[in-house]
């Protein structure tokens, strides 16, 4: 009989770690390699605080110059990074700065000690852990704020002062030093917002130690209202300087503004031509009779002219894709400031290869995208800018999880084309577009089914936004409210109305860490088409009784203009448009992305009628929702995660939204990040939860798509370039 095997030690845990690092390093020599621990020194493993319960730890640990050492793809320290070395003198500095830290958020009597530093074990001393321990002690809190001089502003600037002031200090709360500048900074930014470009505000702090409150006292001297003086423009070149004085939209004798200086300074930096845009205010001291203020716009050219090539991999459960990306963009096109766009990505599919069943690729399906887009700045009014935009594209129409190699191929030549006009106000962002295409169907493999038609779609799209992130590309916090709504019907096939708005949310749970929400409902309500697809079994053939004809117009324009769910930025659990109503039928949309489009459903090989679940191609809804919900974290260098859990559901009828258990198609999963210049690129592996998903009596119904599964396990991944959200 076999003897168990004994618990593994510290010490055997330890060694196992090195072994694997060294592995590590092996397999990784053709990179830069790995670090080495200087002789008689030692590298920090671990940094914990305890003991801090008012201030997170995030916060202090980003004020400490002993810091862990970085972990290739979090897991191997030494590995790609450098070890950091542990110092005692750069520690006992450390301990300082926490107690000078938690002095300047009102901890005037909190004291950080190193409670211990303790060595990986008795074998190894090259490696060490540290715990710094805290006693943070009473807060001092704010007893009360006063606002001398305020009194002497109209109500109205009172009113803003008061508010600015509350934002940061308030009485009852512990006094931090930060806030206490930055309430400084805003009151005085209320003045100039209101026109007293001369105010001055000075703060001063009375701390009451052994009682633990603090007075604060703004002292506010609002002086005359300002109005513009002369305006120079400095670094322009050869650009023409009328165009910029329209886009400033800023003139002597106004009166002044710093909220209309910030405008201004971003609507010159949304022209794409400047890397930097610095207002200086002409503030002498003492101020003119006059108050007037002289600016001086330093400007900072970017290429005029730039050339980006490129290229890339798609692999997913729908296909394989290769293709190479070019784009070159002129920011003066003939004068005037001009944006000129052209982006080519001509690329190939190894159809029909595709993640699990890696297939070798018999039938290469060639794909292009071509586009052109001209924007001009000050149309019509200074902050407005027009925009027309065309393209020409070719592409595979793939959708459909479980193909043979030997499955027709359906392709799309597809025209688009758009025209309209957009406008920032303050956080909001609006555009009104006119936008038509005309997709004309062909066959890559197989013979084209007779009775697919050219689409031609003709809409109005109005898209507003209000965007209070405090990071586009990176959001930590804030809130974005969005909304998309499309009238069709000036001339085309389809005539309805289409909206769906979206909000997201941004919680910061520590300094690096984020908690993030999505939601998006979606209705669309058709005029003159889809009466026989509102149904709760659609998409297996006509109704009894409806005519052939009229159900398959009903299936071209619902799935022209209806809602799916489904895929990296959706649901991730999901093929792309696999959530919603599924059919044997041979209309697609060639309105979506490449990668969003249906694949032709060949019969079975023995002759019989189509198999339900593994032909029906997405025909859409009328109502959608989406919801997603996300904590990302960090991880190491470039390197972050985050877990998440998606939610959505697609249902055939106007303003049906269902949340029954098996409508949640509830999908949880983890993912990587690895920042880029270009945005993060993204992995994500979703679960599909058991219970909370369709079945296959559903998706035999045509309730769903077939989500297929990898090596047997009903999960999905994601690849993408930037946030799901």
């Amino acid at each position: 009989m076999l003897a168990p095997a004994p618990p593994l030690s510290r010490a055997s845990l330890a060694s196992a770690a090195a072994y694997a690092s060294a592995v590590a390093c092996l397999l990784l020599t053709l990179l830069p390699g790995c670090a080495s621990i200087p002789a008689g020194r030692a590298a920090v493993d671990a940094v914990h605080i305890e003991g801090n319960h008012a201030l997170d730890t995030g916060d202090i640990e980003d004020k400490l110059a002993t810091a862990p050492s970085p972990k290739f793809l979090a897991l191997w320290s030494g590995v790609i990074f450098d070890y950091e070395i542990f110092d005692r003198f750069v520690l006992q500095r450390d301990l300082a700065r926490v107690e000078r830290f938690y002095r300047a958020r009102g901890y005037y009597e909190a004291h950080a000690r190193a409670g211990r530093v303790e060595y990986a074990n008795a074998s190894r001393t090259d490696h060490v852990k540290i715990t710094i321990e805290v006693e943070e002690g009473p807060p001092v809190n704010i007893k009360v704020v006063h606002l001398e001089g305020a009194e002497t502003a109209p109500p109205d600037v009172q009113k803003a002062l008061i508010a600015a002031a509350g934002v940061d200090v308030v009485a009852g709360k512990p006094f931090d030093e930060e806030k206490f500048e930055t309430a400084e900074h805003d009151i005085k930014r209320a003045l100039t917002d209101h026109g007293y470009a001369y105010a001055q505000v000075k703060r001063s702090a009375y701390v009451d130690l052994p009682h633990h409150t603090a007075e604060l006292s703004f002292g506010i001297v609002t002086d005359s209202p300002a109005t513009y003086g002369p305006i120079k423009f400095v670094g322009l070149g050869d650009l023409p300087e009328d165009v910029v004085e329209r886009t400033f939209n800023v003139h002597e004798g106004e009166a002044y503004s710093t909220k209309k200086l910030d405008d201004a300074q971003q609507a010159l930096l949304d022209l794409g031509v400047f890397s930097s845009v610095d207002i200086v205010n002409d503030l002498p001291d003492p101020p003119p009779a006059d108050h007037r203020v002289g600016l001086t716009v330093k400007l900072e050219r970017s290429k005029l002219h730039t050339l980006k090539l490129g290229g890339g991999v798609e692999l997913d459960v729908l296909k394989t894709d290769l293709h190479l990306f070019g784009e070159w963009e002129n920011r003066n096109f003939f004068g005037g400031l001009r944006r000129f766009n052209v982006r080519f990505t001509p690329g190939v599919v190894l159809y029909p290869m595709r993640i699990p069943d890696f297939h070798p690729p018999t039938s290469p399906l060639p794909e292009e995208k071509f586009r052109v887009e001209l924007q001009q700045p000050a149309f019509l009014e200074a902050r407005t800018h027009a925009l027309v935009r065309a393209e020409a594209n070719v592409f595979p129409a793939l959708f459909v999880t479980d193909t043979k190699p030997d499955d027709p191929v359906l392709g799309y030549g597809e025209a688009k084309f758009a025209a309209g006009v957009n406008r920032v106000l303050w956080k909001l962002f609006g555009q009104i577009t006119y936008n038509a295409q005309y997709a004309v169907p062909f066959s890559y493999v197989g013979a084209i089914d007779p009775t697919l038609p050219a689409a031609l779609i003709s809409y109005v799209e109005i898209l507003t936004q209000f965007d209070f992130r405090d990071d586009r590309v990176h959001p930590h916090s804030g809130l974005f409210l969005g909304n998309n709504l499309q009238v069709a019907g000036l001339g085309g096939d389809a005539q309805d109305i289409r909206v769906q708005p979206e909000a997201r949310g941004y919680v910061p749970v520590t300094r690096k860490v984020t908690f993030a929400l999505r939601a998006s409902p979606g209705i669309l309500f058709p005029f003159n088409y889809g009466s026989t697809l509102q149904t709760d079994t659609p998409g297996l053939g006509p109704p009894p009784g409806v005519d052939k004809a009229a159900w398959a117009k009903d299936v071209q324009l619902v799935y022209f203009r209806s809602f799916f769910s489904g895929g990296p930025s959706s649901n991730r659990g999901w093929p792309l448009r696999a959530i919603g109503p599924h059919g044997i039928a041979p209309f697609y949309n060639p309105g979506q992305a490449i990668r969003d489009i249906a694949n032709k459903c060949a019969p079975n090989p023995d002759g019989s009628s189509p198999d339900p679940v593994r032909c029906a191609s997405p025909l859409g809804g009328l109502t959608l929702w989406e919801a997603q919900a996300e904590v990302r974290f960090p991880i190491g260098g470039p390197v972050s995660g985050d877990t998440f859990c998606d939610g959505s559901d697609v249902a055939p009828k106007q303003a049906q939204f269902r949340f029954s258990a098996r409508r949640l198609h509830l999908s949880c999963g983890v993912g990587l990040r690895y920042d880029t210049p270009v945005g993060p690129i993204r992995l994500d592996i979703a679960y599909r939860i058991p219970g909370v998903n369709p079945t296959l009596d559903d998706i035999a119904q045509g309730l769903d798509g077939n989500p297929g599964s990898i090596f047997g396990v009903p999960i999905a991944i994601a690849f993408g370039i930037g946030e799901a959200f």
